[in-house]
């Protein structure tokens, strides 16, 4: 199978009240660790390729990598560049073969994020490919994007609705209250917030920095209009740990498959956990 575009997916998701999942992925182990969970769980799934991933492993090798693992498999699958920080980046990766693409203007004053996000759509809409944008900050540390604490702000739902009439974008990420990376204490979303932006947008709502945050949390921003879930730091975890206890038990041990075997296990094992927690199992 081929890749699909994210608004495909999330089509879906919004007439079946769920979330797909959107797991970013840095070697060839966590490609193979997302589609053995989708398989598994029968649900679709979304590569995400961030800034770190396409200047780690390079765009080509993410590209070959996903479009084999899209092809070998019967579950729907995109590939979606996540935080695209320019214009010119998301042509790229338009060209390269992702179906979907962000741009993430959130750091713009409201006009001109609306004007780049016009811009992307334009030439998206021309190709086929899905677009994401984001209204707000979310704090925390994505790749080379820091947001500090003191200037992460919530997603103003008026701002929202303003946004989304001017763009015409296909999903929008949202701040309220979520944060990239690992967090310091328990994450507390702003769920009144979520459910006011929901009723003004009415397009499938995105949650970034979704690791950590409770999972009754999740399900509930499900249930108020999120349809896509970004994880990432969870998948890390869970990689870094397993190879770390290989490690730690024969120090001696020069094998990379004995020590990436066990670690792309325990990201499957975790993204079919979020899987289910999505409620996107069997949904394939």
């Amino acid at each position: 199978m081929s890749f699909v575009g994210v608004s495909e997916l999330l089509r879906d998701a919004e007439n079946g009240g769920y979330a797909v999942g959107a797991f970013n992925c840095n070697n060839m182990e966590i490609v193979q660790a997302i589609i053995a969970a989708a398989e598994a769980e029968k649900a679709p799934v979304i590569l995400q390729a961030s800034q770190g991933a396409i200047k780690y492993a390079g765009i080509d090798y993410i590209v070959a990598m996903a479009r084999l693992a899209a092809e070998s498999t019967r579950v729907p699958v995109a590939l979606h560049l996540d935080h695209g920080t320019s214009f010119a980046q998301v042509v790229q990766c338009i060209r390269a073969g992702f179906s979907s693409v962000m741009i993430d203007g959130s750091k713009l004053p409201l006009e001109e994020n609306i004007e780049l996000t016009k811009r992307v759509l334009e030439m998206a809409r021309a190709v086929g490919v899905s677009v994401e944008a984001e209204l707000g900050k979310i704090g925390g540390t994505e790749d080379d994007i820091v947001v500090s604490e003191r200037e992460a702000f919530f997603t103003d739902p008026e701002e929202a609705g303003v946004f989304v009439r001017e763009t015409g974008v296909d999903f929008l990420a949202v701040a309220i209250g979520t944060a990239h990376g690992q967090y310091k204490g328990i994450p507390e979303l702003d769920l009144p917030r979520l459910e006011k932006i929901k009723s003004v947008v009415k397009i499938p709502i995105v949650l970034h920095g979704s690791s950590g945050v409770p999972d009754d949390a999740i399900r509930e921003a499900i249930r108020r209009g999120v349809r896509k879930v970004n994880i990432d730091t969870n998948i890390r975890e869970a990689f870094t740990e397993a190879a770390r206890k290989v490690l730690d038990a024969n120090a001696n041990e020069i094998d990379p498959r004995k020590v990436l075997g066990p670690a792309r296990e325990a990201a499957t094992a975790i993204i079919r956990e979020k899987i289910r927690i999505f409620g996107s199992n069997n949904k394939a």
